[in-house]
């Protein structure tokens, strides 16, 4: 068994099956390039949090759905029905959930160097909560106030814990510095929060929850900073409610996802809650619900990308797959963050004799555009599917036109 099959990706005869439908007859009856989505993995994703939480935690949890990682209205309608919440974090996106039938209780509006237009729109929403990213944001947010004398607003404060973690600096969102040196632009400096709490209530708004992110990607190895971050975000809450703010929520953010690669250690996720839960337990927190903004851990590994072969190239000794589409308009995470890494399987024969070491090219006018490079493979014919698996976060929703190349199609199954 390969280490990248789940109950969702299998191998039967020696091809690709996803979701039990035959990977090659899904491309050649869909087209290609091709995502292919799977609900049933989805779903179990979901339940893994859920169960997790009633095990551990006496208080209601909330599973808020990071929608920047994949905002297909099926997926959103599946995790509205299974009792999911939604992390938006711009006014479409917000727009976009209550399109879906969520209500806007369920929603959370996470925005950052957030307009004035921005807030006149979440604004309107009664019911909706919105985080507050910075300090200064509260001027602005206390003038388009203005436009609604009659609304109670609800908001919670994105704090900044002081570390942050992710599997590429540009995906830290936490701390002072990522580690290439760029300077964190996320939430609100520790020393702050207390007072933007009491500048918020003063400005005539709701002060409901306290919320934290501190990046995208953790692995095992990652869990031990993980827990210090939940450490403090427990410390401040104890702060905030001396201060006189009980808190309705406590939102830990996202930041764990499926297993992108065979040597990195997969989070542990049941851990993780149980640490959670047991430290505001400890605390003594009087807050009345958890919440968790899962997005790759709910549909990373959920989806697939499939991409036909058009021919093999062969040029000063290195073999290209030359395949249908660009990793910009398709899979741009490789194209983006340089440790970014998609498995790739020949779905039309995943094992067999002739292996080669291949780069797989797309089609657009860009050196950067490969989805791997010399990967051990099946050397590809032309008529091939190639699948590029953990293509469910981040691909679809990053994806753009460039080259005036179209989007691809997207199957929920």
């Amino acid at each position: 068994m390969n280490w990248w099959e789940t109950d969702f990706i299998t191998v039967r005869d020696n091809r690709l099956q996803i979701a039990g439908r035959d990977a090659a007859e899904l491309a050649e009856r869909y087209g290609t390039p091709l995502y292919v989505y799977s609900r049933d993995r989805i779903l179990e994703r979901y339940a893994r949090i859920d169960d997790a939480f009633a095990r551990h935690l006496a208080i209601p949890a909330r599973i808020c759905y990071a929608m920047k990682a994949n905002p297909h209205r099926g997926i959103l309608r599946l995790l509205r029905k299974r009792g999911g919440w939604i992390d938006a974090v711009s006014p479409c996106e917000v727009e976009t959930a209550l399109k879906a039938g969520f209500p806007p209780e369920r929603v959370l509006f996470t925005g950052t160097s957030v307009s004035r237009s921005d807030l006149r729109s979440v604004f309107a929403i009664e019911g909706l909560t919105v985080n507050i990213d910075a300090a200064e944001q509260l001027d602005n947010m206390a003038a388009v106030k203005s436009e609604f004398p009659a609304r109670t607003i609800r908001v919670s404060v994105r704090w900044n814990p002081g570390i942050g973690r992710g599997f590429n600096p540009k995906a830290v969102t936490a701390g002072k510095r990522s580690a290439d040196g760029t300077p964190i632009k996320f939430g609100v400096e520790s020393r702050k929060v207390v007072d933007v709490f009491r500048r918020a209530r003063r400005l005539g708004f709701r002060p409901v929850g306290l919320h934290q992110h501190l990046g995208s990607g953790w692995v095992r190895e990652d869990f031990a900073m993980v827990r210090t971050a939940v450490d403090r975000m427990v410390q401040k809450a104890r702060e905030v409610e001396k201060a006189g703010f009980p808190l309705e929520f406590l939102d830990f953010g996202g930041g764990f996802g499926p297993r992108y690669l065979k040597s990195r250690g997969v989070f542990p996720v049941e851990d993780y809650i149980a640490y959670i839960s047991n430290a505001v337990a400890k605390a003594g927190l009087k807050v009345k619900a958890l919440a968790l903004e899962p997005g790759k851990f709910l549909v990373g590994d959920a989806g697939v990308m499939l991409l036909g072969v058009e021919y093999v190239k062969e040029s000063y000794g290195n073999i290209f797959a030359c395949v249908d589409g660009g990793t910009f308009n398709t899979v741009p995470r490789p194209a983006i963050y340089l440790t970014a890494h998609h498995e790739i399987v020949n779905a039309s024969r995943v094992d067999g004799s002739g292996k080669a070491r291949i780069t797989v090219a797309g089609n657009l006018c860009e050196t950067g555009d490969v989805f791997g490079r010399e990967r051990t493979m099946p050397l590809p014919r032309s008529g091939d599917v190639l699948a590029v698996l953990c293509a469910g976060a981040y691909c679809r929703s990053m994806a753009s036109n460039f080259n005036l190349r179209e989007i691809p199609r997207e199957v929920l199954i």
